[in-house]
């Protein structure tokens, strides 16, 4: 009999939990360890802020679907991990034993790492749903006494397509409430270039988000550092290819959406040869730790080297479908080991991705998602907005059934050549 244990139930942890459910033997246990009660699907939370969606409409109540499932549920914070002793302590002051630990963490927000930044400070976020209606009660503050809006990601910050999203709705929302033309809006990044999204770009995403831009009278600034925000002034440093900044900018604004960098959570943060030095764990092709071969990770809280070196620091995004082809080998790979066998899964990290401007979007497939590729290709249009909004409705059915595929979302991806596992081949000896 193993116990396997599952800590975090975001999009990775509760995906994980339904697959690896499946590949248990009749007398192992599964238990999922997360601080949230209830999941809420993060794609939506920029429509959150803009008052087209309210929590209730995105979330899901955990408990009742892994009963259902037979997945023991603890609704607790993690607060420190012993992987020599195999060992989880618990908020409440319990413990967990385990067998196999999967990390399906995600992310701490690094807001601490610039002055003013973040809800407790002077900016914004759409990284979670209670920082999505924080958001929304400032938009509709800032809605009756209009000015200039920035939106971007921070140095570090590694979710550059959320920032792009909202900047692309809130300028849709304030056309609606027709005072668009009372709103300078500025894009901040530290991106190298637009549309690179810590992936070098996707297709033709820097020629499509730039072209949106000059449309929609946006302007920008990227390899931009940013140094503090203070009330209405966010402290910009514009950084050239040898690293010297070149201009510093102090940008007015109203109403700022700033994604923050990164980091591991602190349960499994600083443990020697399981994390690297900003906490995400260390995996091998088979998603597990080299030094702890008992302990796996999937999704955002996975340490993945950027693509390249570039002025500012950019992180690698961990999209939905490359953290979902991470959880089917994951899941596998451990069914293997339950088993007596070795592990020879290894997901794709393919991505697919829809970004949703509120009346168009850009969509691209990169195969696999860090270059060099099979496939990369970018496109945009009014279709994306439909498509974005089919799969939320999509993904949160398949959460409350408590299923991690279905015939037709496999039917799609086949008939699109778009595979979550890596293919095998078998040598006799």
């Amino acid at each position: 009999m193993a116990h396997v244990v599952v800590v975090g139930a975001g999009l990775g942890g509760t995906l994980m939990a339904y697959e690896m459910k499946e590949q248990l033997r009749p007398s192992d246990t599964l238990t999922v360890v997360t601080k949230d009660q209830k999941y809420h699907f993060v794609p939506s939370n920029p429509w959150i802020a803009v008052g087209w969606r309210k929590p209730e409409d995105i979330e899901v109540d955990l408990g009742p679907v892994f009963a259902k499932k037979g997945i023991a549920f603890r609704p607790v914070a993690a607060t420190m991990l012993h992987p020599d002793s195999n060992m989880l302590e618990l908020a409440d002051g319990s413990t967990l034993a385990y067998d196999y630990l999967i990390n399906a963490s995600g992310p701490e927000l690094a807001f601490d790492e610039i002055e003013g930044l973040g809800p407790e400070g002077n900016t914004q976020s759409v990284c979670h749903v209670a920082h999505a209606m924080k958001a929304y009660e400032a938009f509709e503050a800032f809605c009756k006494n209009p000015g200039p809006i920035v939106v971007g990601a921070v140095q570090g910050a590694s979710c550059f397509g959320p920032a792009y999203e909202f900047l692309f709705i809130l300028e849709t929302e304030l056309r609606r409430r027709k005072i668009r033309d009372r709103v300078p809006m500025t894009f901040v990044t530290a991106e190298p270039y637009i549309g690179h999204l810590g992936l070098d770009g996707v297709g033709d995403t820097k020629g499509l988000l730039e072209s949106e831009m000059r449309q929609k009278h946006i302007k920008w600034v990227t390899s931009a550092r940013v140094k503090k925000v203070e009330p209405g002034t966010m402290t910009v440093e514009e950084v050239g290819d040898d690293g010297a900044v070149k201009a510093t900018r102090e940008l007015p604004f109203g109403f700022s959406m700033m994604l923050p960098a990164f980091r591991g959570i602190p349960a499994l943060r600083g443990i020697e040869g399981l994390s690297n030095p900003r906490g995400f764990t260390l995996i091998d092709k088979f998603q597990r730790n080299p030094k702890y071969q008992n302990i796996f990770a999937v999704g955002v809280c996975v340490a993945i080297p950027p693509t390249g070196a570039t002025p500012v620091a950019c992180g690698v995004p961990k999209t939905g479908f490359m953290i979902e082809s991470m959880v089917t080998a994951a899941a596998r790979n451990i069914g293997l080991l339950l088993r007596g066998e070795e592990p020879r899964h290894q997901a794709t990290w393919n991505a697919v991705c829809l970004a949703d401007f509120g009346d168009s979007g850009v969509a691209f497939v990169a195969q696999p998602q860090i270059p060099p590729r099979n496939v990369n290709w970018s496109s945009s249009g009014k279709w994306v907005h439909g498509a974005k909004i089919g799969f939320e409705k999509y993904f949160l059915r398949k959460i409350r059934k408590g299923t991690s595929e279905t015939f037709y979302e496999n039917l799609a991806l086949e008939v699109l050549g778009i595979a979550k596992l890596k293919q095998t081949v078998e040598i006799n000896q």
